[in-house]
């Protein structure tokens, strides 16, 4: 079988994409995770431009890159793990990172070499077919053909997001937690105390004796 750059360079990204997700379940070290999830994600962002959903593509490396990864970055450091080695240094963490870096930098180069050298996809393009933009086609077909499939999405981000907080939230013993109701009902008198104290003259220190 034939194979030709194209091909090849969406066999190498969806690769990467695919031992990158591993490398996710498998690392010990959440933000090493975190990084290998970059990868996964910007990898199939990758694999969608060549085959020409670019918008998709796009919204993944804007959204999912740029704003997603932060929260579970937030999300990881909340949780009721030893921070401790976390906040040894970002040496322990630049083999990995320089590893996602280089991949990140050799997509993207590959990519260009991609789009300039032919712009035809790997497909049919459905929105070409239909001589309509690629945000239309897909608007239209995920709010026709797959609403279901996408409600069933919107759930599953829903209650992934419902269960991050209550891990943020559980009771655990020697925990400080805030209560905001009374927080509000406090007053002034149950935080400041005024005392009266006597004032004392302190007592002059005696003077040293000459040759003491």
């Amino acid at each position: 079988m034939d194979f030709d750059f194209q091909t090849l360079a969406f066999l190498g990204f969806a690769a990467v994409a695919a031992i990158a997700a591993l490398a996710v379940i498998t690392a010990r070290n959440p933000v090493h995770a975190v990084l290998w999830l970059v990868l996964t994600f910007f990898s199939v962002a990758c694999t969608w431009i060549v085959g020409g959903i670019e918008f998709l593509g796009i919204a993944l490396v804007l959204v999912y890159v740029g704003a997603v990864m932060v929260l579970f970055l937030f999300v990881v450091m909340m949780l009721d793990m030893d921070k401790a080695p976390l906040r040894q240094g970002y040496v322990r963490y630049l083999p990995v990172g320089l590893l996602v870096a280089v991949a990140m930098l050799v997509e993207m180069l590959a990519l260009i070499g991609v789009r300039s050298a032919t712009a035809t996809p790997l497909a049919d393009n459905a929105a070409v077919s239909a001589d309509v933009p690629n945000t239309t086609w897909l608007a239209r077909a995920l709010f026709t053909d797959f609403v279901l499939p996408f409600e069933v999405a919107a759930v599953i981000l829903t209650v992934a997001v419902i269960a991050a907080v209550m891990l943020t939230l559980r009771r655990r013993e020697g925990a400080r937690h805030q209560n905001p109701s009374e927080q509000v009902r406090v007053r002034a008198a149950d935080r400041v105390r005024l005392v009266r104290m006597a004032a004392e003259t302190p007592t002059p220190a005696p003077a040293k004796e000459e040759g003491a």
